[in-house]
């Protein structure tokens, strides 16, 4: 992985101070995946021409709120008057938009590009850009995942993000519907207008 300054996007950004914080919030299986995580998404960037210094910051803290207990998203949900419908979800959601928001507050992140690839790594966007994407997939394909479909999207991401982006939206579709879970209206609204845009 290259070196990439951070500190060139948030002014006094210490990488190695950032992940000592997250050491106490995160679990070590979480921590590592988000290193993995940072890893992959600096690879997609420098593989399709984005910025590599934006996605891999974006991809290091994607997660940097997932272990958060639920009482503290509501409290953020209700203290920013962020979409009230987000109370009808719950962590798998909240980690995204909501962590966004905890992430800006405490590690005074003000970069929109890094801070919408971290909102938008959950259930996409209509108007994700190839930052974004970079996250979207990375978090997908990264070495320690391993279930069912993951090696055709490595496949498809290796084509291009459009590729990659749609197998893991339609993968994850059904396995929702497989799981007969709820599937998040941004998700179905991401899939379709991708679909319908084309590469």
């Amino acid at each position: 992985m290259s070196n990439y300054n951070y500190g060139k996007i948030v002014a006094g950004f210490d990488r190695d101070q950032v992940i000592e914080l997250m050491k106490n919030t995160l679990s070590d299986f979480r921590l590592n995946h988000c290193l993995r995580v940072e890893k992959q998404a600096i690879a997609l960037a420098e593989k399709y021409d984005v910025d590599p210094a934006r996605a891999g910051l974006a991809g290091l803290l994607h997660d940097f709120a997932k272990e958060r207990s639920d009482q503290e998203f509501i409290n953020v949900i209700k203290e920013k008057n962020l979409d009230p419908d987000l109370l009808n979800y719950g962590n798998a959601i909240w980690h995204g938009e909501v962590g966004a928001e905890i992430i800006k507050d405490e590690l005074k992140i003000q970069d929109e590009d890094v801070l919408n690839a971290i909102r938008r790594h959950t259930v996409g966007s209509m108007r994700m850009n190839d930052i974004d994407k970079c996250v979207f997939i990375a978090d997908y394909i990264e070495p320690g995942r391993d279930f069912p479909g993951v090696e055709e999207a490595r496949e498809q991401a290796d084509i291009s993000l459009y590729a990659g982006m749609i197998a893991e939206l339609t993968n994850t579709i059904n396995h929702l519907v497989d799981r007969k879970q709820v599937i998040h209206p941004q998700t179905i609204e991401t899939y379709n207008y991708w679909i319908k845009k084309g590469a």
